[in-house]
This record gives C-alpha cells, structure tokens and sequence, in this order.
C-alpha cells in the first residue's frame, strides 16, 4: 500500500532532501545530497498518483493540469516548510515533482559567500543583480538570503514577483509586496511595470525568460532601482551574451549600453556533493562591474571579463575555478568536480601540481582518463 503523503513529506523534511519525485511504477524518490533514493515503498500506481495530486492541488490547478498538461504552485506543509510543485502528465498519467523550501534563511557564511562582498554590493542605491547557474544549483536560496539581509539591515519597499511564491519573507525593516505570477499579476513584464508606480526600492523577477521582462528590468535597474533576477545561464561573460542576444541585431547595440550601465553584478553558482559529510556546498564566481568591466560590456569584449575577474580580487571578485580550487584544498569536494565544473581544467590541473596539492601521477592519471574517455567517443579501440 502506498505511503500517505504527509508521510513521504514528512520524511523529505525531517532527511532535508531538496526534492521529492512521484511517477507511476516507480516507488517515491527523493534526492539526497544530489543523488536520487528510492523510498521503501510499493512503485506507485496511476490511482496513487492522482490521489497525491488531489490531496495538495486546488481545483484551479486541476483545471489547467487537464487543459494543458502541467500546473505549477507552492504550498505550506504544516509549519515545517514549504514545497514548489510541478505536476505534470506524462504518457497519459499524473507525475509530480516537490522542492522543498525550508522556512530557514541561511546566512551568507552557511551559503559560502564573503559578507563583506555582499554588503557593498547590496548597499548601493541601483543596478542590475544577477543570480544565475543551471537547475537544482540553489539560486532561489541566495536570492532569499540576499532579500532577507536587506529586509533585517535596510528600510526599504521589496517587490517580489515570483511563479510560484517560494521562500514568504515576513516584513521586518523593510516591507516586502510578494507577487505571485497567475494569482496577483499576469506577467513579469505587466508586475515591473506597475511596480514602477508602488513606490519601490527594490524588485526581485523570479526569472528573466522574455524580451519584455528583461526590457523592464533592464529600465527599473536604470531609474534608480535594485533589481534581482536569474538566468540559467553559467560564468559573467556568458550571462552578458546570452541578455544581449535575446534581443534583435537592430537593438543590441543600444542594449549593450543600458546594460554596461546598469549591471552591478553577476553571481554564477553550481552546486556540489561533499566529500567531508553528508551534504552539498555551493562554489561560486562573482563579477562586480568596475568601469573596466563596464568598458568590456559597451565594447562587445565580453571575452575578456574573465581576466577582469582575477585581477579583481580587491573588490571582492573570485573566478569559478579559484573558488573550486579553494573548496577542493579545504577537503570538501573531490578533484572530478573541480575538473568537470572549471572553465579551464588543464590549468587548474596544472596550478594544483604547481602548488604541490597534486602529484605529478595523479595528474598523468586523469590525463590518460581523458584520452581514453576520448577515444571511446571517437570509437577507437
């Protein structure tokens, strides 16, 4: 018989596993520090999940799951913690995927970022912040770390608009006008607009998915506001390019512009199994636009910000690669991670032996992995 639902939410609480997944003949998975484990449990049958599904899901969203195959909302689980649920069907049964939401905010010391850093950037009267890095790599926790900070330390009006409401930040200095996509607004782009006229200090936009809403974040960070948004984007350079070709060639240049001025920085992040305890730690890169930087933007040399980032120490810039090197010599992650998530793998290789943190063996190791690895691509034997 299949496990209740406060059941299976309980146990993703009590194990803080970051999600839960329910598929008809599959037992409940949840994930674990990054991997996925069955739940001792019966595979699920097409009734099991139907009833999962009606037991958390209002008849609004049943509707649009009938009408157009998905639906995507959040919801309190007693007061334990939140979950972000997508139900969705898939070979004409009923799935759902649960992320849990603890209602804990972490400081920036439990999330890996230097305080200081982000005081001075979270301190200055507008710009563009952006947060980005594949799925699962826990952008919404920072941003929420970061929102909290301001809500304690600053007197300011907060305008979240989000798909759904994740993390409920209560009022505290600041007054924080949470907005969820579908229920209080029907777009990203209609919310930054009107937000305009709520007398805000600061807005944060779930994602940036379209033209228009990257438009009018691009204008609220110009008029005096701070602004938070994602991308899944990975590394400053990258994020730059990918804004500025979202819009037609005609445009781009003007937007390159706006953006130079208006960008304040860029947090790149990916997230990583331990290898000291249970758990994962996230490594980072972080850009903060000096007027070098600026300059690279207007000039289409976005190439170069890397560079700009290691020579940018002084004002709390760090690349990924160093931060990963840093995580990998404190014994917290394990040397495939730094290779497969560095953008230059071969020189951090080459400056861990430099530094006698690797043998000149295990650097001939992976190398042989490589070209084995290659060859079996290529099909030699």
């Amino acid at each position: 018989m299949a496990k209740r639902i406060e059941e299976l939410l309980e146990f993703v609480v009590r194990e803080n596993a970051s999600d839960l997944h329910l598929n008809v003949g599959l037992p409940p998975m949840a994930r674990l520090h990054g991997g996925l484990h069955k739940l001792d449990s019966e595979p699920l049958t097409p009734e099991d999940t139907v009833n999962y599904m009606k037991a958390i899901t209002s008849r609004e969203h049943q509707e649009e799951l009938q009408r157009v195959g998905g639906t995507d909302f959040g919801f309190a689980f007693k007061d334990l913690a939140r979950f972000r649920v997508s139900v969705f069907k898939e070979r004409g049964h009923v799935a759902l995927a649960l992320r849990l939401i603890p209602y804990k905010f972490l400081t920036f010391q439990e999330i890996g970022l230097d305080e200081n850093t982000m005081k001075y950037i979270l301190t200055r009267p507008r710009g563009l912040i952006l947060v980005t890095g594949p799925t699962g790599s826990g952008k919404t926790t920072t941003l929420a770390t970061m929102i909290d900070w301001i809500n304690t330390n600053l007197d300011k009006h907060i305008i979240t608009i989000e798909d759904p409401i994740e993390y409920y930040h209560p009022h505290k200095r600041s007054i924080i006008s949470q907005r969820e996509l579908g229920v209080d607004v029907p777009t990203f782009a209609e919310a930054l607009r009107r937000g305009l006229r709520q007398d805000p200090d600061v807005f944060l936009v779930g994602e940036m998915r379209d033209l228009e809403t990257i438009e009018a974040a691009i204008t609220a960070a110009e008029t005096g506001h701070i602004v938070f948004a994602t991308l899944h984007t990975t590394g400053a350079a990258r994020t730059v390019d990918r804004i500025v070709n979202v819009f037609p060639v005609a445009q781009q240049e003007q937007i390159r512009v706006m953006l130079s001025v208006s960008i304040l920085a860029i947090i790149s992040q990916v997230l990583l199994k331990r290898i000291d305890k249970p758990g994962r730690v996230a490594a980072f890169e972080i850009m903060i636009a000096t007027p070098s930087i600026q300059n690279l933007i207007r000039e289409r040399k976005t190439y170069r910000i890397i560079s700009e980032i290691q020579t940018g120490g002084k004002w709390g810039m760090v690349t990924m690669d160093s931060f990963l090197m840093k995580l990998f010599k404190e014994g917290k992650i394990g040397l495939d991670d730094v290779l497969t998530y560095s953008y230059d793998p071969e020189n951090v290789k080459a400056q861990l032996v430099a530094e006698g943190v690797l043998g000149e063996e295990v650097l001939a190791e992976k190398r042989k992995e490589g070209i084995e690895a290659e060859m079996e691509r290529e099909g030699v034997k």
